[in-house]
């Protein structure tokens, strides 16, 4: 079993910074790319920021220049900092991981962590 428990969500104003964590534990053998992933109300689940287990990094248009996805590989861990926030940016967190265990390979979600940006 895995777990991924994300950390650093928050009420912050616009133009502020906000850094989410993200860790995961169990039954790790590899883990393969990380992501952040975002919900804001009535709207679809949309990619935020992905990165591979050797750093390569993929953002979505809407915050590239502005966050900044990062990873510490012995800590089964990712970031995401969050700069220059904008209202717009309000949402529910996910963090994603593609997580092989010794049995299988799997993706897994952590439990959300919301994001506020006062105007």
């Amino acid at each position: 079993q895995v777990q991924l428990v994300e950390s650093g969500g928050g009420l912050v104003q616009a133009g502020g910074s906000l850094r989410l964590s993200c860790a995961a534990s169990g039954s790790i053998f590899r883990i393969n790319d990380m992501g952040w992933y975002r919900q804001a109300p009535g709207k679809q689940r949309e990619l935020v920021a992905t990165i591979t287990d050797g750093g390569s990094t993929n953002y979505a248009d809407s915050v590239k220049g502005r966050f900044t996805i990062s990873r510490d590989n012995p800590k089964n861990t990712v970031y995401l900092q969050m700069n220059s926030l904008k209202p717009e940016d309000t949402a529910v967190y996910y963090c994603n991981a593609n997580v092989w265990t010794r049995i299988v390979n799997n993706y897994y979600w952590g439990q959300g962590t919301q994001v506020t940006v006062s105007s």
